[in-house]
């Protein structure tokens, strides 16, 4: 149903990539208001994009210290589902982060981060922005409206993790400013259109966000107990911090220009 509804919208990216997953999202969000009744699922129909199995990759955990300028320069390799790397990212995220790894949906960016010996550092994943956070809005100066138009310009750091065996100070900030700087050309490639902002959310029971402090993130505000995408109140939560990072111009007000 989403594939011919993008043809008959002619629904696609300024690339020419149809915009599958936001259709079915689209149709989602309005099954939810109460304002269309979805057929329903075929028995056997895999949902949720990407989310393949994990496979095993042998990878070394040899011990990574020392100072950040004796890793320098670092590679940054944009992961693609077709790359060899792929299943090394997924293998790392769902393994060592502690929420692990169940795959992406719509636009989204992989990076893989190695040090100048090619040894695997981080993982850092970005995907869709929360559909509503008023900590994030509120700052922003958007209404609801101005919010669905521009949703799409926004990406949310999902996951960023830094291997267990890599102990290096300063490396994650290091690696946040690096990647900030560089992922609006990224997704300008890959998706055809820019980004206004990045953002993320921060378990503080887990963390403290200071590496996103220490590469300029704003801090906001606090979530309020909810999923990221619950549309009707009921899902909970921890509280997580709010960290922004504007990629354009903030006008007076709060407005992106």
């Amino acid at each position: 149903m989403s594939r011919e509804l993008c043809r008959l919208w002619n629904w696609y990216s300024p690339v020419g990539q149809m915009k599958d997953m936001a259709c079915r999202d689209l149709l989602l969000k309005l099954e939810q208001q109460g304002q269309i009744v979805l057929p329903r699922k075929f028995a056997g129909v895999k949902q949720g994009g990407n989310r393949t199995s994990i496979t095993q990759v042998p990878h070394s955990t040899t011990a990574i210290t020392g100072k950040l300028k004796d890793l320098l320069p670092l590679r940054v390799e944009v992961v693609e589902s077709r790359h060899s790397s792929w299943k090394l990212f997924k293998h790392l995220l769902f393994r060592y982060h502690y929420l692990g790894f169940n795959g992406t949906v719509g636009e989204n960016m992989k990076y893989l981060v190695y040090d100048r010996y090619d040894r695997p550092l981080a993982c850092l994943l970005f995907g869709s922005a929360a559909w509503s956070c008023a900590a994030r809005d509120d700052f922003i100066g958007w209404d609801k409206k101005t919010r669905m138009d521009h949703l799409p310009y926004l990406t949310n750091n999902t996951r960023f993790l830094i291997l267990p065996w890599v102990r290096v100070p300063h490396l994650a900030s290091h690696l946040l400013g690096l990647i900030s700087r560089r992922i609006l050309g990224d997704w300008q490639e890959k998706y055809g259109h820019g980004l206004l902002l990045l953002e993320t959310f921060v378990d503080q029971k887990q963390f403290r966000g200071t590496c996103y402090k220490a590469a300029n993130w704003r801090y906001v505000g606090l979530t309020k107990g909810r999923s990221r995408n619950d549309r009707c109140h009921s899902l909970k939560v921890p509280v997580k911090a709010v960290y922004l990072y504007p990629l354009a111009k903030l006008l007076p007000g709060g407005d992106l220009k």
